[in-house]
């Protein structure tokens, strides 16, 4: 991407969260449920990107899954810390790459605890590959703005320079 001086930069302010300092095998272990407990607001912050195509007009969705998933790790803190703690432990020093299958057990009474005390189910393998509908209060952006708004500036007989160094595409040249 191009930055110009046209190109909004907001002000730090406004993009200052609390951050949520945790390590890849507290994330790795959490992942599941997180995703679960979270997936309305990663699924509008993921539909916003998508239409809107620019990062700083979902700065609100983004912040609300920060939010959201910073909520989550106290609730899992206050209901679930020492099964949560024994699972992560074993998925970090069981295998070098974080498996999750020597971790079956403990994993089993964390799945009771969180379901048991914050009524999150781990969703099944497969579950966040699913194509799911998203319903979304935001309004739909503007379709007639264009990606690209400098294409329309040249005329549609305007002769295009060869490329300075061969074709443009392998099977044109």
């Amino acid at each position: 991407m191009v930055v110009t001086d046209k190109t909004y930069i907001p002000p730090d302010e406004e993009l200052t969260v609390q951050e949520i300092n945790l390590s890849w095998p507290v994330l790795q272990a959490a992942s599941f449920y997180l995703g679960k407990a979270c997936e309305w607001e990663n699924n509008e912050f993921m539909l916003c990107r998508t239409e809107e195509k620019c990062a700083v007009k979902c700065l609100n969705e983004g912040k609300a899954v920060t939010a959201c998933a910073l909520s989550f790790f106290q609730k899992l803190k206050k209901n679930c810390r020492p099964e949560f703690d024994q699972y992560y432990n074993c998925i970090d020093k069981s295998s070098g790459e974080g498996d999750f299958t020597p971790c079956r057990k403990t994993q089993a009474v964390l799945d009771k605890c969180v379901l048991d005390k914050m009524n999150i189910e781990r969703p099944p393998f497969g579950y966040f590959c699913e194509v799911k509908v998203h319903d979304t209060k935001r309004p739909k952006p503007d379709q007639n703005i264009k990606e690209y708004p400098f294409i329309d500036k040249l005329p549609e007989d305007a002769p295009l320079p060869k490329a300075r160094y061969g074709g443009r595409w392998m099977w044109q040249s």
